[in-house]
């Protein structure tokens, strides 16, 4: 007998923007349950977005989501006692979700200012094609374009 389907959890949009992607941003963001923190930093780095490009920080946040988000990705496979590193298609979910963490890592990367500067610097430089984020991507793409010959293996 099949197991149930596991039911989606809806996602509960921001309070200032109406945006879900916003909200699960946060929610990326959010260290010990501190919601209200998390909230200040990524509305704080959309003011200094606003401030500096005067244009929309929403537009902004989906462009540089767009642009970091990965096509493809490799995945380590054994066989006959060898591992080969398999490119893959990368699901939408986890699209999104390394598309975060490559841009709140970058953010964290960078050293002496304060994490709303350093998260606006990035998703300017990530809207722009730029940064560290866009180059973990590439990283992400050359690997797998390397490994092309083991893409048989793939399961």
């Amino acid at each position: 007998m099949r197991r149930a389907t596991k039911r989606k959890k809806i996602d509960t949009s921001d309070s200032l923007y109406s945006n879900p992607l916003v909200g699960k941003f946060i929610n990326y963001i959010m260290r010990g349950g501190k919601k209200s923190v998390a909230q200040k930093v990524v509305y704080r780095s959309f003011d200094i977005i606003k401030e500096k490009t005067k244009g929309d920080p929403i537009e902004l946040f989906d462009k540089a989501l767009k642009n970091v988000t990965p096509a493809l990705e490799v995945k380590s496979r054994r066989v006959g006692g060898a591992n080969y590193q398999v490119p893959q298609p990368v699901r939408q979910e986890r699209k999104i979700q390394l598309a975060f963490k490559w841009i709140i890592a970058a953010a964290q990367a960078k050293k002496g200012k304060p994490m709303a500067e350093k998260l606006a610097e990035e998703f300017m430089l990530a809207a722009n094609n730029e940064g560290t984020a866009i180059k973990k991507k590439m990283d992400t793409h050359r690997m797998a374009e390397a490994n092309r010959a083991f893409a048989h293996f793939s399961w």
